[in-house]
C-alpha cells in the first residue's frame, strides 16, 4: 500500500469518526442529546438538561423521541439559570458549569458526575446502568426502568418520604416506594457525599432491590420433626388444638386473596396459628424476610425473637428481617399469629442479590415513558434540599397558629363537646391554638357532602365564631376526596365525569354503620379539582374554618385491597393509567385545595395535612402526618426515622399522632400497671412531640386530651403542660425557622449527618436529631427507662438545656430521663430567642425576648416576624434582627431591624441570659436575665458580664 493510499483511508477514517461524533451528539438549548446504538434492554438516546450550575436533569429512552408530557412534580416553566459549555472527545460529551461536570460515554451512555476539579462525586452503572423492559398497562404501551449507580461502601443514603421499619440510613437496605396508610413516598434521595437524586416517577417503584417478594416455599422448609415439605401449623381455639397440617405458604394477605374467606372464623375470633420447623437454602448471602401482618404476632429464628407487634387489623403492615444462610445450613423458625378478632398475614422470602450488586444505588419504577432523574450537587445538605425546592417549589410559611399545639380525637361528636375541650383548656392554663374536627361530623350517609348533622352541630357558623372570638382557636377539618353514592356532590361529580368508577361498579361497601358504596374522585383533572375546592368552599371555607384534614390521599378507596387492585380502583386518570400515577394523587389533591382557597380566600394562608405526601407537595401549603400508627412503645420509636428521613427528603412540616392512633384493648378501660403504662407511654410521646415541626396529639380512645389522660397534679400531667408551655415559649425561635424553610430552603426537623457531616458516628443514629441549629432532642421511648444513652457530636461542646451543665462532645452518655423530662442539649455557640409564656400563638407580642447565648464559640440566629396569618410576606412584608455573638471579645450584637409589617412591634425588651461552662443556667420559666435593654430597631452591643 502506497503512503498517499494510507494517508487518505486515515483522512476518511478521521472523516467518518468526526462525522459520527456529530451526529452522536446534538446540541440543544440547554443541554445536548446523545445517540447510542441500543442493546434490546437499553437506551437509545440520554439527554442531558443544565438547570442550574448545580442541577443536572438526565433522562434516557429506548425510542426516538423523548416524552413531551409535563412533569407533575417539577414546578412549571422552570428556567435554566446556569452557564455552561460542551467539551467533545471521541469517547466522552462533558457539560461543564462553574460547579459540575457531567460526562456522557458516547458508546454506552454512561453518565458520570463531578466536581469542577474532577473528581467523581456520583457515576451510573459500568455500562450505563439503564434498563428498560416492555410492558402493557390497560392497552397502552409502556416501560418497567431501572437505572443502576455505583456506591461506595463509606457512602449513606437518607429520605425517600416516611417509613416505618426504623431504618434512618438506606445503604444496602430496599424501600418500596408504594403510598399507604402509614407511609408517604417522596422518591428524593439525600446521599452523605451531598449529592441528591430527584426520580420523577409517579408509579410504584423499588429503591434497592427491584425484585418481588416471593412465597415462603421459594426455600426449602421442614416440619417441625425436619420432614419437608413445609412447616408444621397448629390452629388453636383458646388453649385447644383444633387442626395440625403441613403448610409451605403463608398467604392471608388480602381481602381478595381466597385464603381469607377460608381461614377458620373461631380461630380468627379466640383463636391463633403457630408454624414451626426449619428453613434452608441452596443460595448463600443474606436471605430477606417480609411479614405483612395484623394483630399480635411474633417471629422466632434460631430462638431468637425478631418480630413482636401488634396492628390494628384494618391497617396490616409490612416488617422486615434478614438472616444470613450458608448452603445446607437449617435455621429453626417460629411465627405465632393471634388475629385478635379477625387479620391478615402473609409471609414471603427473597434469595440475596449477588453479592456485588447489595450496595448499588437503584431506581426502579414499574411503568414509565423513559428514565427521567436530577442530579443535584451541594456544598452541604441544606443546599442539596435547597435544589430540590428549586426543581420542585418553595415551602410556603406556615400560619403562625399552625406551629402551637393542636388537639385532636377520633372523634368530638357534637359541637358542644368540641367547644367544651377548648374550653377546658382555657380554663386549665394549657395553651392550645387549634382543635380539630376529625371524620363523621355529617349525617350517615351523607359523607362527602361536606354538611354537619344538624342534630349535632346545630349551628356550625356559631361554633366557629365562638372558636375565633371567644376562645382564641382555630379549627381543622376533616375533608376526604370521597363521595357516598347519592349525595348531591357525588351526583355533581358523576355528571361530570370527575368519578373513579370501578369501586361503585364493584358495590364495595365500607364499614361505618350498615356500610355504603363510595368512591373518589379524580384530582388529575384540573376541571374535578376546581369542583372538589368549589363544594368545600361553599360548604365549610365560607364559614372561616382554618385548615384542611385531606385524609385517605395514598387514595384508600378500600382497605385491604391488593395493590393490583387499588391500580385498577384509581383507574383511569385523566392522564393516563392508575398504574402509572399511583403514588401523586395526595399532590394533586393537595394542589387542588391550595389553588382553590388562594383565589377564594387570597388574605389566609393555606394550611393542609395529609395522610399522605409526594414529591413537590410543599409547595401547596402541606404537612404530614404518618398516618394511622398504633399506640406501641417499639412504634413510637419508629417515628423517629420516619420523621427525620422525611424531613431529608425536602418536606419541612411533618407530625405524628402523639400517643399513636390505633390502640390495644387493653388500654381502653385500663388499670393498675396497664393504666400507668398508657399514662407513660403518652407522656414520652408527648415529649418529642413538643419538638416536632408541627405538635399534634390525636388518637383513638381512650381520650388524648392531657387533662384525660392524668389527672391535675400527677407527674404525667405535669410533664406534658410543662413542655407545652416550653413549646410556646420557643414560638420565636420556631417561627423563625418557618420563615427561613421559605426564604433559605432551611430544614426545622435535622439528621444529625445534616449538622455534623464529618462525624461519621452520627451516620446511623436513629433516635436523635437537631431541632434547628441549637436543639439536640433524644426521645425515650422504652417503658420505664429513666435514662437513655446519648451521643453527643463532635465539633462542639453541649449544654443541658434544663441545668446548663457543659459536657464535650465527641461522647456518648448516660443522660438522665426521669418521667417528667426527656434529654435535650443544646449546642455551644448557639442563641435562642424565647418569649414571654402565652396560651395561644397571637395572645400578645414577644415582648420581652429573652435572649439565651450559649457560649464557648461564636453563635448567630436571625429573628424572623411577620402577621403570622396571611401572605403580605410574598411581598416583602415581614423584619428580620440579626442576633451574634463573638466568643473572642465576649460580645453580643443585636442588629438592625431589616424591613416591617403591618402591626410590627416597634420598641420592646431584649433580656439576656449568658450560659457558659463556669456558669451553668438551665432554660426556665424563672431564668433571671443578666442585663435587659431596651431595642427600638437599631443596632446594639453589649459585654458579657
Amino acid at each position: 500500500m502506497t503512503r498517499a493510499l494510507s494517508a487518505n483511508i486515515i483522512l476518511l477514517l478521521c472523516l467518518l469518526t468526526a462525522c459520527n461524533q456529530q451526529q452522536a451528539v446534538q446540541k440543544l438549548d440547554d443541554g445536548i442529546v446523545v445517540t447510542l446504538h441500543p442493546r434490546a434492554d437499553g437506551a437509545r438516546q440520554v439527554r442531558l438538561q443544565v438547570v442550574s450550575n448545580d442541577i443536572i436533569h438526565v433522562t434516557a429512552t429506548p425510542a426516538d423521541t423523548f416524552s413531551t408530557t409535563p412533569s407533575l412534580v417539577v414546578v412549571p416553566g422552570l428556567k435554566t439559570d446556569g452557564s455552561w459549555q460542551l467539551i467533545e472527545s471521541e469517547e466522552m460529551a462533558t457539560l461543564v458549569t462553574p460547579s459540575l461536570r457531567a460526562n456522557v460515554s458516547l458508546s454506552t451512555g454512561e453518565v458520570t458526575f463531578a466536581d469542577s476539579t474532577g473528581a467523581v462525586i456520583l457515576h451510573e452503572q459500568r455500562g450505563g446502568g439503564k434498563t428498560f423492559t416492555a410492558t402493557t398497562v390497560e392497552d397502552q404501551k409502556a416501560w418497567q426502568v431501572r437505572q443502576v449507580f455505583e456506591s461506595p461502601a463509606d457512602e449513606a443514603f437518607y429520605g425517600l418520604g416516611g417509613h416505618q421499619n426504623g431504618q434512618m440510613n438506606y445503604k444496602g437496605q430496599d424501600v418500596e416506594l408504594v403510598q399507604h396508610n402509614i407511609v408517604d413516598v417522596v422518591p428524593f434521595l439525600y446521599s452523605s457525599k451531598n449529592y441528591g437524586i430527584l426520580w420523577d416517577n409517579y408509579s410504584i417503584s423499588r429503591f434497592g432491590d427491584p425484585r418481588d417478594y416471593k412465597p415462603l416455599n421459594s426455600l426449602k422448609l421442614f416440619t417441625k420433626e425436619e420432614k419437608p415439605g413445609g412447616l408444621s401449623a397448629d390452629y388453636y381455639v383458646g388453649d385447644k388444638i383444633v387442626k395440625s397440617v403441613i403448610e409451605d405458604k403463608i398467604e392471608f394477605e388480602y381481602l381478595e386473596t381466597p385464603q381469607v374467606d377460608n381461614f377458620p372464623k373461631d380461630v380468627a375470633q379466640k383463636g391463633k396459628v403457630v408454624w414451626q420447623g426449619l428453613f434452608a437454602s441452596d443460595v448463600e448471602g443474606p436471605h430477606k424476610f417480609l411479614v405483612y401482618a395484623s394483630g399480635y404476632f411474633k417471629v422466632w429464628v434460631d430462638d431468637q425473637l425478631v418480630l413482636d407487634k401488634w396492628r390494628q387489623n384494618w391497617n396490616p403492615w409490612t416488617n422486615k428481617f434478614t438472616t444470613a444462610i450458608k448452603k445446607g445450613e437449617k435455621h429453626s423458625l417460629k411465627i405465632e399469629w393471634d388475629p385478635d378478632h379477625g387479620g391478615y398475614m402473609a409471609v414471603k422470602h427473597l434469595d440475596p442479590l449477588p453479592e456485588k450488586e447489595q450496595n448499588d444505588l437503584s431506581f426502579f419504577s414499574e411503568v414509565a415513558d423513559e428514565i427521567n432523574y436530577y442530579f443535584i450537587k451541594g456544598d452541604n445538605a441544606d443546599d442539596v434540599i435547597g435544589g430540590y425546592r428549586r426543581l420542585t417549589g418553595k415551602a410556603p410559611i406556615v400560619p403562625q397558629w399552625a406551629m402551637g399545639f393542636w388537639q385532636s380525637r377520633e372523634r368530638y361528636r357534637s359541637q358542644q363537646e368540641l367547644t367544651d375541650v377548648v374550653k377546658e383548656y382555657r380554663k386549665r392554663n394549657i395553651p392550645l391554638d387549634n382543635i380539630v374536627l376529625d371524620w363523621q361530623y355529617w349525617e350517615d350517609p351523607k359523607w362527602g357532602s361536606h354538611e354537619f348533622d344538624a342534630t349535632r352541630f346545630p349551628d356550625p357558623q356559631r361554633m366557629v365564631d365562638e372558636l375565633h372570638n371567644k376562645l382564641n382557636a382555630r379549627l381543622m377539618i376533616s375533608v376526604w376526596p370521597k363521595f357516598n353514592k347519592g349525595t348531591r356532590n357525588y351526583e355533581e361529580m358523576s355528571r361530570n365525569g370527575f368519578l373513579f368508577a370501578r369501586n361503585v361498579e364493584k358495590k364495595r361497601k365500607d364499614w361505618v354503620g350498615v356500610g355504603y358504596e363510595s368512591t373518589f374522585y379524580d384530582p388529575f383533572n384540573p376541571a374535578a379539582g376546581a369542583m372538589f375546592w368549589h363544594q368545600i368552599d361553599a360548604r365549610l371555607n365560607r364559614l372561616g374554618i382554618d385548615a384542611w384534614w385531606l385524609d385517605a390521599t395514598e387514595p384508600d378507596m378500600h382497605s385491604n385491597l391488593s395493590l393490583e387492585e387499588r391500580k385498577i380502583n384509581m383507574s383511569p386518570t385523566a392522564m393516563g393509567p392508575g398504574a402509572k400515577y399511583f403514588n401523586a394523587y395526595s399532590l394533586m389533591n393537595a394542589r387542588s385545595v391550595y389553588e382553590g382557597q388562594r383565589k377564594s380566600s387570597p388574605d389566609k394562608r393555606v394550611f393542609i395535612l395529609t395522610r399522605s405526601a409526594f414529591a413537590g407537595q410543599q409547595r401547596y401549603g402541606a404537612a404530614t402526618w404518618s398516618g394511622d400508627i398504633v399506640s406501641r412503645w417499639s412504634d413510637f420509636q419508629d417515628q423517629i426515622a420516619t420523621g427525620i428521613n422525611f424531613s431529608l427528603s425536602g418536606i419541612p412540616y411533618w407530625t405524628m399522632d402523639i400517643g399513636g392512633f390505633a390502640v390495644e384493648r387493653r388500654y381502653e378501660k385500663a388499670t393498675g400497671e396497664t393504666l400507668n403504662e398508657w399514662r407513660e407511654l403518652n407522656t414520652r410521646w408527648f415529649q418529642y412531640g413538643a419538638f416536632c415541626p408541627i405538635f399534634r396529639s390525636h388518637g383513638q380512645y381512650p381520650f388524648r386530651e392531657i387533662f384525660n389522660i392524668a389527672p391535675e397534679g400527677h407527674e404525667a400531667y405535669r410533664s406534658m403542660v410543662y413542655y407545652d408551655k416550653l413549646r410556646y415559649r420557643l414560638m420565636p425561635y420556631l417561627y423563625s425557622l418557618a420563615g427561613r424553610s421559605y426564604f433559605e430552603d432551611y430544614t426545622l426537623m435535622r439528621g444529625l449527618v445534616m449538622d455534623f457531616p464529618a462525624d461519621t458516628h452520627v451516620r446511623n443514629i436513629a433516635d436523635q436529631y437537631m431541632f434547628g441549629p441549637a436543639l439536640l432532642v433524644n426521645p425515650v421511648y422504652e417503658y420505664k427507662a429513666r435514662s437513655r444513652k446519648v451521643y453527643l457530636p463532635e465539633s462542639c461542646g453541649w449544654y443541658d438545656l434544663y441545668t446548663g451543665k457543659y459536657f464535650e462532645g465527641g461522647q456518648t452518655v448516660e443522660a438522665e430521663a426521669p418521667l417528667d423530662k426527656m434529654p435535650v442539649f443544646v449546642r455551644e455557640g448557639s442563641i435562642i430567642p424565647a418569649g414571654p409564656e402565652i396560651q395561644f400563638t397571637s395572645q400578645k407580642p414577644a415582648d420581652p425576648l429573652t435572649l439565651y447565648v450559649y457560649t464557648g464559640k461564636d453563635a448567630s440566629f436571625t429573628l424572623y416576624e411577620d402577621e403570622g396569618v396571611n401572605y403580605n410576606y410574598e411581598q416583602g412584608q415581614y423584619a428580620t434582627i440579626s442576633l451574634s455573638y463573638d466568643e473572642a471579645s465576649q460580645t453580643l450584637t443585636i442588629g438592625p431591624r431589616q424591613g416591617a409589617y403591618a402591626g410590627m412591634l416597634k420598641e420592646r425588651k431584649f433580656e439576656i441570659v449568658w450560659v457558659n461552662n463556669d456558669q451553668p443556667v438551665g432554660m426556665g420559666f424563672t431564668a433571671r436575665p443578666a442585663q435587659v435593654i431596651a431595642y427600638a430597631g437599631k443596632a446594639l452591643s453589649l459585654k458579657r458580664p
